[in-house]
């Protein structure tokens, strides 16, 4: 018998490593799993970056002659996090076994907080619950375990950053509603940055939950060849558990989180970066939040444009991206569809004022069902943009695009954009906003509209209104659909007569004993 031939189309890396996490993961929630399984991942990739550089220190060679490979400052100065022996990753997988490995987990990472106190408060220590089956957890390590092995810092650092990566979107998938709170899908995340093009300066995400916008900004960077040490981040997260997730995504990037920070009172009540001028925002806060403290901030000095009612947060954010965007800065942030024509509680004249007073919308991006995990309210994308006023080449006039009947379905409940609508979308405005390009209004998809049409339409921001519907050629051809439905209907009953005939064909042959005739 001839042998099966390997198939082709193997699996990726992640996804043969979830599905494998994923069962051993028994009884145990997703929510409170994915903090054994990242933390796992997080500490099999300091444990890597330690190795490599303490073998390096051992050798002796060159710029390490007589270096102490023990020694912590020889680490601080490369920016790689000391780990002391009961922490590495060679004495983990000896301990795999075991069954207090819980404990021992947990201990490595009290050690490894301990040498290193910029991730004071952040690694999971949940190793040693009675819901973890030690068994189990010696599989995950050894599974864990495989991810790069071997690999130089640089390559264990890309491969499970994207492992790292992969596992949240997962783990957001499997919790469903509660995920989306710490998770915003890749590709809502990679279209936001594609249109910003975040190359340089200072980049900002007030309500930063773990972390995606600051991956994806140092991403693009890299991807189109410019200096990641030419930008840098500042976020704040009110989830405390959501904050670790973020530190240890950074982390495991090589990304300065230090300017991450974490309060529970959160942005609004305590805003960590009061006086921060971003060069890029990049957000998506929580939508339609009522209880946002608005009753205690009524005389804000945030509220340029006017004070945001208080059983609703989408205008407190937008006002408070706007405050922190330096003088030439941009936003792109997510917003639920109604702050486009809401009109209760002065959102209208809030809205009206930010584009005839202050003249900061640059886009609306109007958004397909189903991206999001946590919600099915309907969502669009907001671009401001500080320099409106004075450089840019069409400063009167605001883009719409509708891209509704974008994107595609990666299970029954979720959709996800592809790279070919994400460069469309971002073309498109690229086209229009630096007028380098031949930009065209097109049916059914996009709009340049001048202010004084939005203002004849009260401010509505709702990109149906002004992309109109798309020019279709009808090609129906009557007549020869009818022929076609004909044709079928008639072999269909063809079919029908000759089963017919067989079914009284083989009646004909069946002998019926005798004294059984009706």
């Amino acid at each position: 018998m001839a042998k099966k031939k390997a198939s082709t189309n193997e699996e990726p890396l992640e996804k043969q490593l979830w599905k494998a996490a994923d069962k051993l993961r028994k009884n145990i929630d997703a929510a409170e799993y994915k903090h054994v399984v990242l933390g796992l991942i997080f500490l099999k990739y300091i444990s890597d970056s330690f190795e490599e550089l303490h073998s390096k220190l051992a050798s002796g060679d060159s710029e390490y002659a007589g270096a102490d490979p023990e020694d912590k400052d020889e680490y601080k100065g490369e920016n790689v996090f000391f780990v002391p022996t009961q922490a590495r990753w060679t004495y983990l997988l000896s301990q795999a076994k075991q069954p207090t490995i819980g404990k021992t987990v947990d201990d490595a990472m009290d050690a490894i907080e301990k040498e290193n106190p910029i991730l004071k408060g952040v690694l999971p220590k949940v190793f040693a619950r009675q819901n973890l089956d030690p068994t189990s957890l010696g599989e995950l390590i050894d599974l864990v375990g495989n991810i790069a092995m071997g690999d130089a810092k640089a390559r264990s650092a890309d491969v499970l950053g994207h492992v790292f990566e992969y596992f949240l979107g997962e783990f957001a998938l499997a919790e469903g509603k509660q995920g989306g709170q710490f998770y915003t899908p890749r590709s809502i995340v990679e279209l936001l940055v594609a249109m910003l093009e975040p190359y340089k300066g200072r980049v900002f995400d007030p309500c930063c939950g773990s972390g995606g916008m600051f991956v994806q900004s140092e991403k693009f960077v890299e991807q189109h060849q410019g200096r990641v040490n030419d930008i840098s981040i500042y976020g704040q997260e009110s989830n405390q558990t959501t904050w670790r997730l973020a530190k240890m995504n950074l982390a495991i990037r090589g990304i300065d989180a230090s300017q991450v920070a974490w309060n529970n009172e959160g942005s609004f009540l305590n805003d960590a970066h009061k006086d921060l001028k971003a060069d890029f925002i990049i957000a998506n806060p929580p939508f339609n939040v009522s209880d946002w403290s608005g009753e205690l901030l009524r005389k804000d000095g945030r509220w340029t444009y006017g004070v945001p009612p208080v059983g609703s947060a989408n205008f407190a954010w937008l006002q408070h991206f706007v405050f922190h965007l330096a003088p030439t800065g941009r936003a792109g942030v997510v917003l639920s569809k109604g702050a486009l024509t809401s009109k209760s509680s002065g959102e209208g004249d809030i809205r009206k004022a930010m584009i005839a007073d202050g003249n900061l919308i640059d886009c609306i991006v109007n958004l397909p069902a189903k991206l999001f995990l946590n919600t099915q309210i309907p969502a669009a994308l907001w671009f401001l943009n500080r320099t409106r006023k004075s450089k840019h080449p069409r400063k009167t006039e605001i883009l719409f695009i509708d891209a509704r009947n974008l994107g595609h379905l990666i299970n029954r409940r979720t959709k996800e954009l592809s790279e070919t609508d994400i460069e469309q979308i971002a073309k498109t405005y690229h086209a229009w906003r630096t007028g380098e390009s031949g930009y065209e209004d097109v049916k059914g998809f996009c709009a340049s509209v001048q202010i004084e049409r939005v203002a004849e339409l009260d401010y509505v921001l709702t990109p149906g209104r002004y992309v109109g519907l798309p020019d279709e050629e009808d090609d129906f051809d009557f007549a020869e659909r009818f022929a076609a439905l004909k044709a079928e209907f008639e072999a269909q009953l063809q079919e029908e007569a000759k089963l017919n005939q067989a079914i009284a064909e083989n009646l004909a042959k069946v002998k019926i004993p005798e004294g059984k005739e009706q």
